[in-house]
């Protein structure tokens, strides 16, 4: 990492930002400071609700709707931003301060394309021609590993998977080269394999442009990897701050060390009974795409019992998602079939019954685009209890209750809220208690604890486990989190280019040997050590200097 640095780029002095809801104002960052350096890359961490986004953006001089700076100054290279024009900081945003946002679903304009996305701020500002932008997108999305990364940008955001689609963000921010980019939360979406290839790119490239950067994530290992200074945030207040070294080997605070020792959980796996029939088949599947030419699923075969969570894992573009959305009959298969508590589905969801749709139950991996941003809470979660349950007035507000509460929100703070009035984790509750409202018997998780920090994300894998138990519910949980795999799955699926490689236990699975991929997606997940990704990026150019020599 870059340590020369020069004069601060970025200063919050005594910030206080407010959030307005329930008809009045409440202090949401009370009193932060931050000093940031040329080429310095600061890491900021804490629970899902801290404020750590709210600072993001505030660096820009902006606050999301619903939100104003109440006191305190922000500076950015001797502009004050606090008391600069709108003109001002369009100028800067996009050109000398880029974003990249957590969700990148719901960041992309869906009726354009990705490379005119990418071309777009290089042209207002004035950074080159079009054609100049597009071949810079080329390069930059070779150097991020997105997959044909000559033709990939003429894709909408529609035609590649969330991964893809996040490295593609990545790569529009650094089109101007800016001064100061945050990155929110941005290899949520990323399985272990990509995420360390884009953030070795990140990091060369804040290094090569001497770029600074606020690294936004609820993932210490990453952060480790990327910061040169630490900043642990709660309920808005900074509860310390030191190098990065000095805070994983030391944190002073009670807190702090919460944070370091999560994970705890792990679920106590039961043998599946031989003579226990599944809830879930999947028959020799094979689907692909309207127009497309190569098939995204090959042969898919496994079964999942009542009770049993199954794991799915892989790389972006895998076909993880893609055997859930045949599953619920988003996706009509070329070959092979499902079969639900021994009945064969009709392939596609509108041929299915309202006790079929009712039974399978999915939990998507963006909740900003998976709830109508213009309607409440009550409205998102009452709609399947009315249309599944048949549920009216008092009974209805009952179960309301019941399942805010089952999600740890309290009902009468948040049942009359906007979903934007809700930080990412928040957000993904409410889907999952939008899914657990229909009574379902089968819940497919993608990626559900993605946007979560790890202390939130424990609590919800202990609710999913404690539900299960109670209700007998079967999970299928899409994930590129092994800790995850490791804290709830039963059994381990997994995936490479559109086949199932190795499925079994998981502690046969995660045991060695391994399968040749299991052990590069095992050896791809960082560790709360700050020179794991040199090690790991060495060793693995020697490895292919090795086979290269043998070649």
């Amino acid at each position: 990492m870059n340590t020369d640095h020069g004069q601060y780029l970025l200063e919050m002095n005594d910030l206080h930002i407010e959030g307005f809801s329930d008809g009045q104002w409440h202090e949401i960052v009370k009193g932060f400071n931050l000093e940031l350096k040329r080429g310095e890359v600061l890491g900021l961490i804490g629970e899902s609700g801290a404020g750590k986004s709210t600072i993001g953006i505030a660096a820009m001089g902006f606050c999301k709707a619903g939100c104003r700076i109440k006191a305190g100054r922000i500076r950015f290279d001797g502009i004050e931003l606090t008391d600069a024009s709108e003109e001002t900081k369009r100028k800067l945003r996009g050109s000398r301060i880029a974003y990249v946002a957590q969700s990148a679903a719901a960041a992309f304009n869906p009726a354009h394309k990705l490379i005119d996305q990418f071309s777009e701020s290089v042209i207002q500002h004035g950074v080159g021609t079009r054609e100049e932008a597009y071949a810079d997108a080329r390069d930059l999305y070779a150097k991020i590993k997105m997959p044909e990364p000559d033709t990939i940008g003429f894709r909408y955001p529609h035609q590649v998977s969330g991964g893809q689609l996040q490295r593609a963000m990545t790569a529009m921010a650094l089109s101007c080269r800016p001064d100061l980019i945050i990155f929110d939360e941005p290899t949520t979406a990323l399985d272990v394999t990509t995420q360390i290839e884009v953030l070795a790119t990140i990091r060369d490239i804040v290094d090569y442009f001497n770029t600074s950067a606020i690294y936004i994530s609820h993932d210490l290992a990453v952060v480790a990897q990327m910061a040169d200074k630490i900043v642990v945030l709660r309920y808005g207040e900074l509860i310390e701050e030191a190098e990065t070294r000095q805070m994983l080997a030391d944190p002073k605070e009670n807190y702090t060390k919460s944070l370091w020792a999560v994970r705890t959980f792990k679920k106590l796996s039961v043998p599946r009974s031989t003579h226990s029939e599944p809830v879930l088949r999947v028959n020799d599947i094979t689907a692909r795409y309207p127009k497309a030419t190569q098939p995204v699923l090959i042969d898919v075969n496994f079964e999942i019992h009542r009770g049993e969570t199954v794991a799915i894992v892989g790389e972006s573009g895998s076909g993880k998602s893609t055997a859930a959305r045949v599953i619920t009959g988003l996706l009509s298969p070329q070959e092979g079939s499902v079969e639900f508590e021994g009945q064969t589905l009709p392939s596609d969801c509108g041929n299915r019954s309202l006790e079929q749709l009712k039974k399978i139950q999915m939990i998507y991996q963006m909740p900003d685009t998976a709830v109508n941003p213009r309607h409440r809470i009550r409205k998102i979660v009452g709609r399947p209890l009315s249309f599944y349950l048949g549920l009216e007035g008092s009974e209805k507000q009952q179960r309301l209750n019941e399942l805010m509460e089952m999600i740890e929100m309290d009902p009468k703070q948040f049942l009359d809220r906007y979903p934007g009035e809700l930080s990412g984790g928040q957000k993904q509750r409410i889907c999952i208690a939008r899914a657990l409202a229909a009574d379902p018997g089968f819940i497919i998780c993608d990626e559900i604890t993605s946007a979560l920090d790890q202390l939130v994300a424990e609590g919800i894998l202990r609710l999913l486990d404690r539900l299960q138990q109670e209700l007998g519910l079967a999970y299928m949980f899409i994930t590129h989190d092994l800790a995850t795999v490791r804290a709830i799955a039963d059994r381990v699926i997994v995936m490479l280019d559109g086949r199932i490689v190795e499925q079994g236990p998981k502690l046969e699975v995660l045991t060695p040997p391994h399968h040749e991929y299991t052990e590069l997606l095992l050896s791809s997940v960082p560790e709360m050590n700050p020179d794991w990704m040199d090690n790991i990026m060495a060793q693995r150019a020697s490895q292919k200097g090795i086979q290269a020599a043998g070649n």
